[in-house]
């Protein structure tokens, strides 16, 4: 697992890519995980704050993720119980109107079945946003409809919308997501945490 972490962290792939972008910046893999993480939530890509801060929902996002969860930040970084494994490991940067770039495939294409592989106690996978949703469920439907069939995954995987409070407006037409969903996932994820034989 050493190995495996310490080559993500020194991968330059995307370094052209990422200079070629309005914000020309460096690699910058952020790596969180280890084998015995039981909670994966897979993601999109660092944004510029994670960047800047080489630790993952370093951000609002990720407190209202954290809330969504129900877990405190001590237990959300912990590595031994959540891995934190995004679509793209560094911040893709931004387009030429400040606009977020998607994570470039050649990351999952290159890391993700082995990062998988050496996650082998997994028992809840949270699905955060399209790019992990199509990835993994293999879905071309949009995140509203993978998010509302959510019943069709569970108990193991569990789509989620994006926690960016640009979805504010998504959660409020939606509320079926906070009154159902949200209590199940917490559920859940403290199930998850705290029984050995989930």
């Amino acid at each position: 697992m050493a190995v495996l972490t310490e080559r993500i962290a020194e991968c330059r792939l995307c370094a052209d890519r990422f200079r070629a972008t309005a914000t020309a910046h460096a690699p910058r893999p952020v790596v969180w995980f280890r084998p015995s993480a039981r909670v994966l939530v897979a993601g999109q890509a660092p944004g510029a704050r994670v960047h800047e801060s080489g630790q993952p929902f370093t951000d609002p996002s990720g407190d209202r993720l954290r809330d969504w969860m129900g877990v405190d930040g001590e237990t959300f970084y912990d590595r031994d119980r959540i891995a934190i494994v995004p679509m793209a490991f560094c911040f893709p940067g931004y387009d030429a109107k400040g606009a977020d770039l998607p994570p470039p495939p050649l990351c999952a294409r290159t890391w993700r079945a082995e990062v998988l592989d050496s996650l082998r106690d997994l028992r809840l996978i949270l699905l955060v946003g399209g790019a992990a949703q199509r990835w993994h469920l293999g879905t071309r439907a949009g995140v509203t409809e993978t998010v509302a069939g959510w019943r069709d995954h569970w108990p193991r995987v569990l789509p989620l919308p994006h926690p960016s409070w640009r979805n504010t407006a998504w959660i409020r037409q939606n509320p079926w997501f906070e009154t159902e969903l949200l209590p199940a996932l917490r559920a859940r994820v403290a199930e998850v945490l705290d029984d050995d034989r989930t």
